[in-house]
């Protein structure tokens, strides 16, 4: 019969292979991790674009940037649409925003309310804003 301190773990895998130790290991990897995204990726830029009620790009739009404060939204910052509809707003410096597009003639998108993970968290709308039309 084989002698028992074959089969016994060596001591340093006792002691750093354990609950107490894979556990808080474990939420230190997932905290960095989660750190290393925001810094990555905290801007504040706000992507997207304007369309009309057919899908044609809107140029020249206004779209304006709403911020939460406290008990209402605020506006914060104007863009212009490009050619191509497209708008990048820069320095978001909140987490709970909306944003809204409006053009003479055109009318104006209803706003889109958006919540972030994070103040200054980028992010690019999945749906474009839409004008009515005339």
């Amino acid at each position: 019969m084989a002698d028992e301190d074959e089969f016994e773990r060596p001591r340093w895998k006792v002691w750093l292979v354990n609950r107490f130790v894979l556990t808080p290991v474990i939420i230190l990897a997932i905290a960095l991790g989660w750190d290393l995204y925001a810094s990555m990726n905290n801007d504040g830029l706000v992507v997207g674009r304007v369309i009309d009620a057919q899908g044609d790009p809107v140029a020249g739009a206004d779209v304006a940037l709403w911020i939460f404060n406290f008990t209402t939204f605020n506006e914060n910052k104007h863009v212009t649409s490009g050619p191509d509809g497209r708008f990048v707003i820069t320095g978001n410096p909140s987490h709970h925003i909306q944003v809204t597009a409006q053009k003479p003639g055109m009318g104006a998108s209803p706003r889109v309310p958006i919540r972030l993970y994070f103040r200054s968290q980028n992010v690019t709308l999945k749906e474009p804003l839409v004008l009515p039309g005339a």
